[in-house]
């Protein structure tokens, strides 16, 4: 059966800021041979293709998407056999994170507990290499497989050629690596990682892969607006990430601000810390864009608010940390 093309379809409605433009063609594929089908549909019209998941970390242009949007609509979850304590689990790309995270934790495997509630599909966490509570994604991969729009091929890529960092991955520098699916390895051997932030509560009774998905789900519901009824991307702002020596002047200006070690000596700098305690940012708003009052690292946009709104606010904040603090901020959400 030939993929259905759609054409001038609205974007809004299918990310979570709910702004944009409208898609010239859209394609939702349910299998590999559809996706490439697709792939080779955007190559013959000469346009650019962008691969749409959960659409909780997008920022989409008024304007819209000059070229070919692919929803990724991938499923199935396959379990490998339990070896040594671990355990491999292959998710396919379309799956919804935290489904997923649901289920493992009612197995009693270990590792992904402290992503909980985190909107989105599971082939968008390596792009960003999402994180939470102490977790990057990147603790759990051993590979994944990707489908190159290039060499018309599916390849399977190990965790150290994915170049993870601090909200970075090869695949977004290379768009043409298309993710269908994620193997993770996890454990059925208890292991918490219960010292980062709200979590340390949890340190004094004993706790199982349930009891820490609850927790997450408790403070994320206290500290992030639902992105079922109001237009987020959860954390709109990276956590800047500076010098030692860099760290060293903030913070004897600002001795209170948390700070945690990076990799190459690099320290992380709290920004929802700085944002609210040092720039007195939290519930502020222009318009209808704000940054949210249990979080001031979320932004939030109301109903009518348009993506150069959300432009315009990222703008107004950037210069405010600057001036108070000479951080220069980037954005977590991708753009098209």
């Amino acid at each position: 059966m030939a993929i259905l093309i759609r054409e001038h379809v609205p974007l809004a409605p299918l990310v979570t800021l709910k702004t944009g433009g409208d898609a010239l063609f859209l394609i939702t594929v349910t299998t590999v041979d559809e996706l490439k089908e697709a792939a080779s549909f955007a190559e013959q019209k000469k346009l650019p293709l962008f691969v749409l998941g959960g659409g909780s970390n997008l920022l989409v242009s008024d304007s819209g998407f000059a070229g070919v949007v692919v929803k990724l609509s991938l499923k199935g979850l396959v379990y490998g056999e339990t070896k040594d304590g671990l355990v491999t689990l292959t998710a396919s790309a379309g799956e919804e994170l935290d489904s997923v995270i649901a289920e493992v934790t009612k197995k009693e495997y270990w590792g992904l507990e402290n992503l909980s509630h985190i909107p989105g599909s599971v082939g968008a966490t390596p792009v960003q290499n999402v994180g939470a509570y102490g977790v990057e994604v990147r603790d759990v991969i051993s590979e994944v497989t990707v489908f190159d729009t290039e060499t018309k091929k599916i390849i399977s890529m190990k965790n150290t050629e994915c170049h993870f960092s601090y909200r970075h991955s090869i695949f977004k520098e290379q768009p043409n690596l298309i993710i269908v699916a994620v193997t993770f390895v996890l454990s059925t051997i208890p292991n918490p990682k219960i010292s980062y932030g709200d979590l340390r509560a949890l340190e004094t009774v004993t706790v199982s892969p349930e009891i820490i998905r609850a927790a997450v789900i408790k403070i994320r519901a206290e500290k992030f607006p639902d992105w079922h009824t109001v237009g987020t991307a959860g954390s709109f702002f990276k956590n800047p990430i500076i010098t030692a020596t860099e760290a060293a002047t903030l913070l004897s200006k600002y001795p209170d601000i948390p700070t945690y070690n990076a990799p190459h000596g690099l320290v992380k700098i709290s920004l929802g810390y700085v944002l609210d305690k040092i720039c007195g940012l939290k519930g502020f708003a222009v318009g209808l864009v704000r940054l949210y009052e249990g979080q001031a690292l979320v932004l939030v946009a109301d109903h009518g608010a348009t993506t150069t709104d959300i432009k315009n606010f990222k703008k107004i904040i950037s210069d405010i940390v600057f001036q108070k603090t000479f951080l220069q901020i980037e954005q977590e959400v991708t753009e098209i």
